[in-house]
C-alpha cells in the first residue's frame, strides 16, 4: 500500500496539508482529538484527483439526521455534493446543507466524519453533459435546505436532491432510484421522522436518499477514501 503520493503536486499537497493540521492543533489545542482524528484528509486531499461532476459521498458527524440516514438505508453515506470550480479556478463541494452554497474542497473533506469520503464519476458516455450538469447545480445556490425532503417542491433542495435534480434538469435522466420512505428501514427512527415532521410519519413521500445516488448506472467509484 502507497503511502506517499507518486506524483509530486500530491506529494506538495501532502505537506502542505499536513503544516495545516499542525498548525490548527497548536491553535485549537483543546480540540486536539478533533482535530487529529481527521488526519486521514491529508492523504485523501493529497492523492484523490479530482474530475468536475464528481459526486462526493461522507458520513457527517453523529447527530439524529445523520444516524438516521445512514439506518434508514444501511449505508454509510449521510450527505453528498458534487466537486466543481468555482469562478476563481479553486475546487469547491457544491452541496446542500442549510442551504445550497459552495464549501472550499478541503474543508468539506475535513468536516466529515474521520475525514472519510467515497467519489464517484459519471461514466464517460456523460462526460460531454458535465457543462450543462454544472450551470444547472449553480441554479440551484442560495435556495434553501429542503426540510421536509419534498421532491415536489423546487423552491428549495437536500444534499441528495440537488445532485439528482441539477442532473435531471441537464440531461433528462434520473441519477439513482427514486425510493419512498416506506421502503426503508424506518420503523427504529419512528420517533425522530415524527418530532423532525411536526409529528406526522409520511411513508409515501419519495425521496432520493445519498445510498441510492450512490448506485446509480450513469456514476462508478474513483475514490474510496477511508471507512
Amino acid at each position: 500500500m502507497k503511502i506517499i503520493p507518486a506524483s509530486r503536486g500530491g506529494k506538495i499537497r501532502l505537506l502542505a496539508m499536513a503544516l495545516v493540521l499542525l498548525a490548527l492543533g497548536f491553535v485549537y489545542r483543546d480540540q486536539t482529538y478533533f482535530i487529529f482524528s481527521r488526519t486521514p484528509v491529508l492523504y485523501n486531499y493529497a492523492c484523490y484527483t479530482l474530475q468536475e461532476g464528481d459526486v462526493l459521498f461522507q458520513s457527517l458527524p453523529h447527530n439524529d439526521l445523520a444516524d438516521a440516514i445512514e439506518g434508514t438505508t444501511h449505508s454509510p453515506y449521510s450527505h453528498c455534493g458534487v466537486a466543481l470550480k468555482n469562478d476563481k479556478n479553486q475546487w469547491v463541494v457544491i452541496e446542500a446543507i442549510f442551504n445550497v452554497h459552495e464549501t472550499p474542497l478541503f474543508l468539506w473533506e475535513f468536516r466529515g466524519r474521520g475525514g472519510a469520503f467515497d467519489a464517484y464519476r459519471l461514466e464517460a458516455k456523460y462526460h460531454t453533459v458535465i457543462p450543462q450538469y454544472k450551470a444547472s447545480l449553480l441554479t440551484f445556490l442560495g435556495r434553501p435546505y429542503d426540510y421536509n425532503y419534498d421532491m415536489a417542491d423546487k423552491s428549495g433542495a437536500y444534499c441528495s436532491s440537488l445532485c439528482y435534480l441539477a442532473f435531471q434538469k441537464a440531461t433528462g435522466e434520473q441519477m439513482g432510484k427514486l425510493e419512498k420512505l416506506h421502503d426503508l428501514d424506518w420503523k427504529p427512527y419512528e420517533q425522530f421522522i415524527r418530532n423532525d415532521q411536526n409529528g406526522g410519519l409520511p411513508l409515501d413521500r419519495v425521496m432520493i436518499t445519498p445510498a441510492s445516488l450512490s448506485r446509480a448506472p450513469q456514476l462508478h467509484e474513483v475514490y474510496h477514501g477511508g471507512w
